[in-house]
């Protein structure tokens, strides 16, 4: 475990089991500093234990940082849950991981992610009260993306102003991904004034888009090529890579999709074309400011305000990197690990 490679001095992974649930799960913490460490349970059929425990460690790593550039009384952590085929997730093994929970003492928060959902969640909550996500019929907040879209179309505004632009009115703006994320932020972007050139697997998807926003429509593999002012991903992670800095026509990219850049030096490469890269997790921190806000019990008003600050925080990162001439990306993770600092 302390030798793994994705293991960042995560201060506790349990390893639980239930025979007789066929429950099998993995919970990390990652960081505590700031307060719990909130963070969703993945169900998947990883590939192998290893797999699974790759994907902890790292997702709660990112949670760390998502909340702690969020300004958010939180830490990092994540739930993987082990199934042998999707689907297959009981409401025997949600009622495991909730005594799972328990025995962490409030020190991490579970919500949902892929492969559950909020009333998975109501299993969880019969055994621990460290659950946050629920549907408002159950005393939660709903679906947290239209919070996530906001803060995303927040973000790309701030990203617009600092490459000169005075508001997004007339800005061409290239979307990969219309789910419930991309969707809601190309929603806000037409209601601004941008022009849309958007992409998706779906093909239904793209047609509404077209006919309720006006877009205009683009090849999926194409989306990335587009000449437009600002390329926003909200679909699968890695998409800037070594193969498709080259080939952006933009001077930014701001977008909701979490874990955008492939490696580390794709941050420097995007740098050194002058193209002005959002960092992923200031943008799409809605979801989890809303959550937070389940949890500790803020009115929509202190919800709606943490939101609006994803645009102070970018032009913080913006400035120092201008400052330093360093990348975005690693500015924000060093201001971000200055605020979850082990003293």
């Amino acid at each position: 475990m302390f030798h793994h490679p994705s293991f960042d001095a995560h201060e506790r992974v349990l390893f639980a089991s239930d025979e007789t649930a066929g429950f099998r799960a993995i919970i990390a913490v990652h960081n505590t500093v700031r307060g719990p460490a909130l963070g969703g349970c993945r169900v998947w059929t990883y590939a192998d234990d290893d797999a699974a425990l790759t994907d902890a460690l790292r997702l709660s790593r990112g949670m760390s940082y998502k909340s702690a550039m969020a300004d958010l009384p939180l830490g990092g952590g994540k739930s993987v849950m082990i199934v042998k085929e999707r689907g297959a997730a009981t409401p025997a093994m949600f009622e495991a991981l909730g005594r799972a929970i328990a025995d962490l003492n409030g020190r991490y928060i579970v919500a949902e992610d892929v492969g559950s959902s909020p009333k998975d969640l109501l299993n969880v909550r019969r055994h621990t009260a460290h659950v946050t996500g629920l549907d408002p019929e159950d005393g939660g907040r709903g679906d947290p993306s239209p919070t996530t879209s906001r803060g995303v179309f927040i973000g790309v505004e701030a990203t617009a102003k600092a490459v000169g632009f005075s508001s997004l009115e007339g800005v061409h703006v290239a979307v990969q991904g219309l789910g419930n994320v991309g969707y809601g932020l190309a929603r806000h972007l037409r209601d601004a004034g941008a022009r849309l050139t958007v992409a998706d697997i779906s093909p239904e998807r793209v047609a509404m888009a077209e006919r309720e926003l006006g877009a205009k429509a683009a090849p999926v593999e194409a989306i990335g090529e587009v000449e437009a002012d600002i390329f926003s991903p909200n679909a699968l992670g890695a998409g800037l890579n070594a193969v498709t800095i080259p080939r952006l026509k933009v001077r930014a990219v701001a977008g909701g999709a979490n874990n955008q850049l492939a490696t580390p030096a794709d941050d420097e490469a995007l740098r050194e074309r002058g193209i002005l890269y959002a960092p992923d997790y200031v943008l799409n921190a809605g979801g989890v400011i809303k959550m937070a806000g389940e949890y500790y019990r803020w009115d929509d008003a202190e919800v709606d305000r943490r939101v609006g600050g994803i645009a102070d925080r970018l032009s913080e990162i913006f400035t120092e990197a201008a400052r330093t001439s360093r990348p975005t990306g690693e500015v924000a993770d060093r201001l971000a690990e200055a605020r979850f600092a082990r003293h």
